[in-house]
């Protein structure tokens, strides 16, 4: 803001009008612009704090989440291993009993895909109206087929209506134009697809296609069959190729068939649960020292004090103290309870967790309690759930009141106040800087309006002055 001080101000009274003007306007500024810079400064390094929060807090939560994941299992007492992958994959669950197990895939559980005869307009191929029928399984799918339909439309009408029952519909052309080909997600003998009801779209799905096809040719492309595989010699089949206990407390996903017998070993899983572990206190003592450090003040090289982003909130200590709660809570195991029988303790001097190793090798393998460990940390209400639900408060996102109105979690709240905050003393600044703009002007105005009037009082002395001496000069010359 340019200054409205003139620099030829006192040329009349011969003082320094500019430096009084400039200094009265100073003390009159000072108190207030000190307390706009300083909780502007406090707010902004608020408001970086509370995105550092946010910003650590989803580090953990994702960290959790893996660690609880129930597709791939962190904590299970026992691992499972395929000695060839691309054949079949295992996980085991805290069920599974150590051993060896031969599996030999001699063929896949698959589904049925059935097409129809070509419509030599391809896509756009008009479809007389009537009602399709869909059968599987000795279920029933119905489609209308309105006037004006065309193969691309049905298809569309079938992907749109039934895909949450495992029907899919898509067109393909060949030589002889465009045929309707539907399929299904749905694996297992006895879930063959026949499409009825309007002549040209009909195929029956128990009868396959002519090959080399026709433009007629309708009926199979692949017939829903079981999987037939062997454990150990026993002969067994199954409608999918997800085997979940077929051997108990393992489930096997068969890939590929006729490959030959594959080993799966089922043994202690001390290695991965100490990794586990491991991880979990790496995420909890992560979030725990970056919140200490949010809030302890740190010295600079004179010595003096320096207050963290966060210092004397409020908000990091409750954090703290809503994630530390559940590590002390009584689990739901049976043997295994709280976390000391794991060789974890929380350190008293930084409020960190230490992970003993080898009260963790005495836990496993002396005690037997590495088929609890997944119990306590993601059985119902388990560890993990628990500092999930605790941190919710302060990261849940969509929640709504009683009247359906969003409902903002504690660091959204606190960012948005901080951002009301800071327009606030934005304006406060504006309004400040207006005022003293207008201070300005009137005590500049003033001591001009004094320097004239004391300049021209000076000139009006010096004139009286010099009428004196004129008349005293006379005096002595007469």
């Amino acid at each position: 803001m340019a200054s409205p001080i003139l620099p030829g101000l006192g040329l009349g009274s011969g003082l320094d009008t500019s430096a009084i003007v400039k200094a009265l306007v100073d003390s009159d500024k000072a108190a207030k612009q000190g307390q706009i810079d300083r909780a502007t400064k406090t707010n902004t390094a608020n408001i970086s704090g509370i995105g550092t929060l946010k910003s650590l807090l989803a580090t953990f939560q994702s960290a959790l989440k893996s660690l609880g994941s129930t597709t791939t299992p962190q904590f299970t007492g026992v691992a499972a291993t395929s000695a060839n992958t691309s054949a079949l994959t295992v996980t085991a669950g805290n069920s599974a009993v150590s051993g060896i197990y031969t599996v030999n895939v001699t063929q896949l559980a698959t589904s049925s895909k059935v097409a129809t005869a070509a419509f030599a307009g391809g896509a756009s191929s008009a479809v007389e109206t009537g009602t399709l029928t869909i059968s599987q399984g000795g279920t029933d799918y119905t489609l209308d087929i309105p006037a004006d339909s065309t193969l691309q439309s049905v298809r569309d009408a079938i992907n749109s209506k039934y895909s949450s029952s495992g029907l899919t519909a898509n067109i393909v052309t060949d030589s002889f134009g465009s045929r309707l080909v539907v399929g299904s997600t749905k694996t297992g003998a006895g879930n063959d697809i026949s499409l009825s009801g309007i002549a040209s779209l009909a195929a029956d799905g128990s009868v396959v296609m002519a090959s080399p096809p026709t433009a007629t040719s309708s009926g199979s492309l692949g017939f829903a069959k079981d999987a037939i595989f062997t454990v150990d010699g026993l002969a067994m089949t199954s409608p999918t190729n997800k085997l979940d206990n077929v051997v108990s407390g393992l489930s096997m996903t068969l890939l590929v068939e006729d490959t030959g017998p594959t080993i799966v070993t089922v043994a202690a899983n001390t290695d991965g649960l100490k990794a586990s572990i491991q991880k979990f206190v790496d995420a909890y003592n992560a979030i725990a020292k970056a919140v200490t450090s949010l809030t302890k003040p740190s010295t600079d090289a004179e010595g003096n004090s320096v207050p963290a982003a966060l210092t004397g909130d409020s908000l990091p200590r409750s954090l703290l103290a809503a994630i530390r709660a559940p590590l002390s809570e009584t689990g739901a195991g049976d043997k295994l309870t709280v976390l000391s029988q794991l060789g974890i303790t929380t350190n008293q001097t930084n409020g960190t967790l230490d992970f003993d190793s080898a009260k963790f090798a005495t836990a496993v393998n002396e005690k037997q309690l590495g088929g609890e460990i997944q119990t306590l940390f993601t059985g119902e209400n388990g560890l993990i759930e628990r500092m999930q639900n605790a941190l919710n408060p302060y990261t849940e996102t969509g929640k709504k009141d009683s009247n359906g109105k969003p409902v903002d979690n504690i660091l959204t709240a606190r960012s948005k106040n901080l951002e009301v905050l800071k327009a606030k003393l934005s304006e406060d600044q504006l309004a400040l800087d207006r005022r003293i703009e207008t201070l300005t002007a009137v005590l500049t105005k003033k001591y001009n309006d004094m320097d004239t009037l004391v300049g021209r009082l000076k000139a009006t002395a010096s004139n009286i002055t010099s009428m004196f001496e004129a008349m005293t000069a006379q005096q002595k010359n007469s």
